[in-house]
């Protein structure tokens, strides 16, 4: 019995964790409260382009990736900046990757966006 008590605590002190760190990305990085504006935006002009049940998806979809690339990539950079916290060669090259990989989730969520929305302004 003690054990599974012990299981519930844990993922209750794990959920706070991860609320924490939701709310340290919200408040603070930059990049992702210039993600969190852009999709309230395309939200609003989902609303106001009545898009449809599937449309929606792929657009939340593709907020979803974003945020979540964005926030892999700055805590790639973070750990990076701490490991190393001078500029080594190795190091850049980590961190350009880990932002190559944000920059991909943010090609594939433009062209969804395109195939969204094109289509309504033509």
């Amino acid at each position: 019995m003690n054990t599974e008590r012990n299981f519930f605590m844990n993922r209750i002190k794990s959920v706070k964790y991860a609320a924490k760190g939701f709310w340290i990305l919200i408040t603070s990085e930059n990049s992702i409260i210039a993600q969190i504006i852009i999709a309230f935006l395309v939200t609003i002009l989902g609303i106001i382009m009545n898009l449809s049940a599937t449309e929606w998806m792929f657009q939340i979809f593709s907020i979803g990736l974003v945020l979540v690339a964005e926030s892999l990539n700055t805590a790639i950079e973070k750990m990076a900046d701490f490991i190393h916290p001078n500029y080594h060669k190795q190091i850049g090259r980590i961190k350009d990757i880990s932002a190559g990989a944000a920059f991909f989730a943010a090609i594939f969520a433009v062209i969804i966006g395109l195939i969204i929305y094109l289509p309504k302004f033509i």
